[in-house]
């Protein structure tokens, strides 16, 4: 998958430093990932939650933080949108 908005996540890794080798792992995956379908992410990742618009909610570091991504399955991309606190990811008006 071609993966955009990574600088979202370079500020983000920058700011909550116990969260950097998380969401590398996560870039690298997803990098190295064809996803067609919500399946093929839920079998990697069984507690994400699927929003609409094909919108896709990640934990990271058990749950302290959230990423909200856009998967466009056709084109292989994933858009990242957010990244927060779960705090913050409370008070998301998601589209």
């Amino acid at each position: 998958m071609k993966l955009l908005g990574r600088e979202i996540l370079h500020y983000f890794k920058e700011k909550y430093a116990e969260a950097r080798s998380q969401i590398e792992s996560w870039e690298a995956e997803v990098k190295g990932s064809q996803w067609n379908t919500p399946h093929d992410i839920r079998k990697r990742y069984p507690k994400a939650s699927f929003l609409k618009d094909r919108q896709v909610v990640f934990d990271i570091c058990w749950n302290k933080y959230r990423l909200l991504v856009q998967v466009s399955y056709k084109n292989e991309i994933v858009q990242i949108k957010k990244i927060g606190t779960h705090k913050e990811y409370d008070k998301w008006k998601i589209d």
